[in-house]
């Protein structure tokens, strides 16, 4: 059977990968699209969902629009917030709309049957956590219905991308990390140590182009037009592609090698969004988390690649 998930988040480059992958796969069954502000506005980020889900042919997945802001922090927005939502030329616009139902409404109620049902359901959270925080916040009782949260957040060895001490996703808010961190829900984490590990190449990007239908044109506009390759931090050539790694790992978990950890968020003062991982039990706490510390690169863009050609024909809609 499929499994059945749940993928929210704030597109986002490397979010709009993950999703396609996710939506090219009849491994996975989609339940829904939940959409928080993160990388730009909200208006944005839910706009570039719509274009995603539509791009891929399945205009049957429904999108939610979540949280506007994080959960008590000032607003902090990725690095390219001022273009707003992406352009026609790199995604093309098209006419699916969000539904009425809040994102936090629709989680509640699809986790909450799922846990009366004894089908929990894997929440893929790829962007800042506030959408899933305040879910578990206010009704807590949603838990019984998450299987588990594969979570593209923190950095240990690897510092931060966004500012020197934090992963993006934390640093956008750190309440909600640290609510969801505390939820006794698994977890299962992506961190920058890993994901900067596999560094998508000029070949890969021009297969998924060739090969991938639409969604793959899209895939090579949007890295080709906001490139993530630094050569001064990677010392090689390409750039990473995070977010599509939590749902690699669904797909194919033994691309990556990981290692039971307590996890925790620094929520306050200058270095708000710092998050540790207790390797060595130093503070005698339960492990809550498994994070990823390796991961197959090859094996990951071959998997790539191999998924986005599904979408084959010129029309965009994947093939199982």
């Amino acid at each position: 059977m499929s499994q059945r998930i749940i993928i929210d988040t704030d597109p986002g480059v490397d979010d709009a990968i993950a999703i396609w992958l996710a939506l090219a796969s009849p491994e996975l069954d989609v339940l829904g699209v939940t959409v928080v502000a993160g990388n730009v506005a909200l208006k944005d980020t839910v706009r570039n969902a719509c274009k995603i889900v539509a791009l891929s042919g399945k205009t049957q997945i429904p999108v939610f629009a979540g949280a506007p802001g994080p959960l008590v922090r000032e607003q902090v927005y990725g690095k390219y917030a001022h273009i707003g939502a992406f352009k026609d030329e790199l995604v093309p616009d098209a006419e699916l709309q969000p539904q009425a139902e809040h994102a936090v409404d629709f989680l509640v109620r699809t986790l909450r049957q799922a846990a009366q049902d004894n089908s929990p359901i894997t929440v893929c959270v790829i962007g800042p956590m506030t959408n899933i925080a305040l879910a578990l916040g206010m009704h807590p009782d949603v838990a019984r219905g998450i299987k588990r949260i594969v979570t593209m957040s923190c950095a240990f060895t690897a510092l931060g991308h966004r500012v020197p001490w934090a992963e993006f996703n934390v640093y956008a808010d750190p309440h909600a990390a640290e609510k969801v961190f505390n939820s006794g829900v698994p977890l299962v984490i992506m961190p920058l140590d890993m994901t900067f590990q596999a560094l998508i190449s000029k070949d890969d990007i021009e297969a998924l182009r060739q090969d991938g239908g639409l969604p793959g044109e899209s895939v090579a506009a949007l890295l080709n037009a906001f490139d993530r390759s630094d050569l001064n931090r990677f010392g090689r050539e390409g750039g990473p592609v995070h977010d599509a790694t939590t749902i690699a790992w669904l797909l194919q978990p033994g691309l990556f090698e990981g290692q039971s950890a307590h996890v925790g968020v620094e929520i306050s003062g200058k270095t708000a969004g710092y998050t540790y991982a207790d390797f060595w039990n130093k503070l005698s706490t339960p492990p809550n988390a498994t994070v990823m510390q390796k991961v197959d690169e090859y094996g990951f863009f071959s998997l790539l690649r191999r998924v986005f050609s599904r979408y084959g024909s010129r029309d965009g809609d994947a093939q199982a």
